[in-house]
C-alpha cells in the first residue's frame, strides 16, 4: 500500500509541476519593512554545479514567513549565478500542509516549509513548541533554537530523513470563535475548536472543548458553515485567511510559540556539493534572522487589524496566565508521554534559559 501511495504522490507531483510550468511564484515585495535586508551580492556563480530544487509551502504569499522564503529562493538563485535554481510553489499550489512532510521524506519534493506541530508526528519532541506557555517571550524562543534545543531537534530530524535549514518564527497562537468571549479556560466548555496537533488538542480537551483537526485551508468554510465553533492559529494567518468574516471573538492568550521549518530531503542534501550546501545554509540562516525579527511586530499589527475589522478582542491579563497554564497541565503530560526522555530534557533546557 505504501508503494502505491508513494507512486501516486510522485505522479501527482509530476503532473502539478507540468501544469505549473507556465506560471511562477510571485516575487518577494521590495522595501526594508517587508523583506529581508539585502546583504551580500551575487557571486557570479563560479563553481556551482547546476541543480533545480523544488520548494513548496502552504502559507499565504503575503505572510512574513512566505516573504522570507521567497527572498531566500531569490538570493540563492542570484548568488549562484542561476546555477542553483529554486522553483517555489506557494500557498498550497503543489502540496497541502498535511501532505508536505511525507513528500519531503520520500523525495517527492526536495524542499518544503511546514509547521513544527505537524512535524511532531514524525519527531514527537518537535511538539515542544505546542506545550502551553513553555515559551513566554519571543526572545526566549530565539535563544532556545540557537542553542542546545535546536541542535537536539535537528539531530532527531536527520535520523528521520530531513535536514532542517531554518526555523521560521510564525508568532504566538491565539483563539477565534463565533460563540462567546473566551476569558477563562472554563469558557471553552462544549465548544468545537479546530486544533493543529496532538498537544494543542490535549489542551483544548483539558479546557472542556472538543478538538477538531483540519488543514488550514479548510477552516474558513468550517467556521462559515458552523461545522466548528472556533479555531486556534496565529493572528497573521487569521487576518490573511479572513477569519474576521466568519468569527466574532478573538482571545489573545499567547499559549504556544508556533515555528515553521524549512526542511530538505536528507538524501538529496547529502548529494549536493559542499559549496552548494554552504550557500543554502548561510542564506537560510540570514533569512531565519529576518523572519524572527518580524514575528512580534506582525503579531501586534495583525491583531490590531482584526480588531479594526470588527472582531471583539480579549487579551488575557498577565496575572491570569498561571491559571491558564495550570488548566493546560494535561497538555504538558501528553508531551512528556509521547516525547519521552528527550522531551523532558528539552523542557528542562527551556526553563534554564535566561
Amino acid at each position: 500500500m505504501k508503494k502505491w501511495t508513494s507512486l501516486l504522490l510522485t505522479v501527482g507531483l509530476a503532473g502539478s509541476l507540468l501544469a505549473g510550468c507556465g506560471s511562477t511564484a510571485a516575487p518577494a515585495q521590495s522595501g526594508s519593512t517587508t523583506t529581508p535586508a539585502q546583504s551580500g551580492s551575487a557571486s557570479g556563480g563560479e563553481g556551482y554545479q547546476p541543480v533545480t530544487i523544488r520548494l513548496a509551502y502552504n502559507l499565504p504569499q503575503d505572510h512574513h514567513i512566505s516573504r522570507g522564503v521567497e527572498d531566500f529562493a531569490k538570493k540563492v538563485t542570484e548568488r549562484s549565478g542561476g546555477n542553483v535554481k529554486i522553483q517555489v510553489y506557494p500557498a498550497g499550489q503543489l502540496l497541502s500542509d498535511k501532505e508536505m512532510n511525507q513528500a519531503i521524506l520520500t523525495g517527492g519534493v526536495e524542499m518544503g516549509v511546514n509547521s513544527a506541530t505537524l512535524w511532531a508526528s514524525v519527531v514527537p519532541a518537535m511538539g515542544i513548541f505546542d506545550v502551553p506557555y513553555a515559551f513566554p517571550t519571543y526572545d526566549l524562543a530565539g535563544k532556545a533554537l540557537s542553542g542546545e534545543i535546536g541542535t537536539k531537534l535537528n539531530a532527531e530530524m536527520e535520523k528521520k530523513g530531513a535536514k532542517v535549514l531554518m526555523y521560521a518564527d510564525y508568532g504566538y497562537a491565539q483563539f477565534a470563535n463565533n460563540v462567546k468571549p473566551l476569558t477563562k479556560p472554563e469558557d471553552f466548555q462544549g465548544l468545537k475548536i479546530r486544533s493543529i496537533g496532538q498537544i494543542p488538542s490535549a489542551m483544548i480537551q483539558a479546557y472542556g472543548a472538543a478538538p477538531v483537526f483540519m488543514g488550514a485551508g479548510e477552516v474558513y468554510m468550517a467556521l462559515q458553515r458552523k461545522t466548528i465553533d472556533g479555531a486556534t492559529s496565529g493572528t497573521t494567518a487569521m487576518l490573511q485567511r479572513k477569519y474576521d468574516e466568519v468569527s466574532k471573538y478573538l482571545t489573545i492568550a499567547n499559549y504556544s510559540y508556533l515555528e515553521f521549518l524549512l526542511a530538505v530531503n536528507k538524501k538529496f542534501w547529502d548529494g549536493l556539493p559542499p559549496k552548494t550546501q554552504e550557500l543554502l545554509a548561510s542564506t537560510a540562516k540570514e533569512t531565519e534572522q529576518w523572519i524572527r525579527s518580524q514575528a512580534e511586530q506582525e503579531d501586534k499589527a495583525t491583531a490590531e487589524k482584526l480588531k479594526e475589522k470588527g472582531m471583539e478582542v480579549y487579551v488575557v491579563p498577565e496575572s491570569d496566565i498561571p491559571l491558564w497554564k495550570e488548566a493546560a497541565k494535561p497538555a504538558w503530560d501528553e508531551f512528556l508521554k509521547v516525547s519521552g526522555d528527550l522531551g523532558k530534557q528539552l523542557l528542562d533546557d527551556v526553563q534554564k534559559i535566561k
